[in-house]
């Protein structure tokens, strides 16, 4: 798969937005290779501005500011600022997905997704599109830390800001998509090969009959909660989350979201609490997630929320907590034999993996004892 694969025909895809909901995305044919240097890299993201803006069109080179903003785990950002003599200049951000991601992210429905989020004024304006990238509005703030999101005051925010994300309709299928997800990363990650004799060691340790049980039985015990199915961010970690300063907060970067169970994304909001580094010390307590569903619920009165929406809510994320370590710990066995990234994505599995099994028991038994007390009422 080469570097500056085409993932769509951008002109297409700007004219179908138009007509779902009467927007001018502007469009060009033109891909960036993310795997050169940035010097490299830099005439060609402005010959992609001058190509997709036609005010730009006749500038010199010499008008736009290039930098990057962050290489994510797979994509990189982009900042543009264009100076011109007669107005005070523009910024927007440049989204250049990286090599090989199509592997594991769904494009196509990412830019539904953008699309629709983005006409109901979440996160950056989408702008327009290229052959392996997009073109968004530049947002004046900073991403948060894992230690930031944890804060109560700002936990709040979040409560109630995924709250209104979880009301965005967006058109297709409503269908929850984590097990069809969880299922396509397996079967992927149980045929890999690596060339490095060292990681192939270590990958053959693993065992994936044992993991695809535990998919099976973790399916068998989440569907019984029947937690509602709502539009989610699937990853929503410290680093998609932007605030400015009036204190507006910003969901980013849309890649892994679709329908899906809201468990699922509260949940997995909750482990990423652990950072990178995955230190589940930080993985929030009873108490904790009581504040952030509070404020979920019923956010104009938070202290009102009955003790039975409690306790559902908490089952359910300490439930979908297990499906969100399975999602990302296979998710990190593909990435170890894709991604150019220098980050140990094998030790990632294990640290994912290892998290799922030790919460197992007790995940397990706290979803049982809740449904059998439902049972009896």
């Amino acid at each position: 798969m080469g570097a500056e694969v085409k993932i769509w025909n951008p002109v297409e895809v700007a004219e179908q937005a138009r007509k779902d909901y009467a927007s001018q995305i502007l469009a060009s044919h033109l891909t960036i290779d993310p795997s050169l240097s940035f010097p490299l890299m830099k005439p060609l993201v402005i010959k992609l501005c001058k190509d997709m803006f036609k005010a730009w069109s006749n500038l010199d080179d010499s008008c736009f500011h290039v930098e990057k903003i962050s290489g994510g785990i797979t994509n990189l950002l982009l900042k543009v600022s264009v100076k011109q003599k007669s107005c005070i200049g523009d910024t927007i951000t440049i989204r250049l997905y990286g090599p090989n991601t199509e592997y594991i992210i769904d494009r196509h429905r990412e830019l539904q997704a953008v699309k629709y989020l983005s006409a109901a004024g979440f996160g950056a304006k989408w702008l327009g599109i290229f052959g392996n990238g997009m073109v968004q509005s530049f947002i004046n703030a900073h991403t948060l830390s894992p230690s930031d999101i944890r804060e109560p005051k700002l936990a709040a925010k979040i409560a109630k800001e995924l709250r209104k994300f979880h009301h965005v309709e967006i058109p297709g299928s409503k269908e929850p998509q984590l097990w069809n997800d969880i299922w396509k990363f397996f079967e992927k990650a149980s045929v890999l090969e690596f060339d490095d004799s060292k990681k192939h060691e270590t990958y053959e340790t693993i065992s994936f009959r044992e993991v695809h049980d535990e998919i099976v039985e973790l399916k068998v015990l989440s569907d019984c909660l029947n937690s509602p199915v709502i539009f989610s961010h699937n990853d929503l970690l410290s680093g998609n989350i932007m605030i400015n300063d009036e204190d507006k907060l910003y969901f980013i970067d849309y890649e892994y979201a679709s329908y899906n169970y809201r468990g699922f994304d509260i949940a997995n909001h909750f482990a990423e609490y652990a950072g990178f580094d995955c230190d589940y010390n930080l993985y929030p307590n009873m108490n904790e997630q009581y504040h952030f569903f509070r404020h979920y619920i019923q956010p104009d009165r938070p202290h009102e929320v009955s003790e039975k929406d409690l306790e559902t809510f908490y089952v359910e994320a300490n439930t979908y907590v297990l499906a969100s370590h399975l999602f990302w710990a296979l998710w990190g066995l593909i990435q170890a034999k894709m991604s150019p990234i220098e980050f140990d994505y094998l030790g990632y599995f294990f640290l994912r993996y290892n998290e799922y099994k030790r919460m197992k028991e007790k995940c397990f038994s706290l979803a049982r004892s809740y449904l059998s007390g439902c049972k009896n009422e």
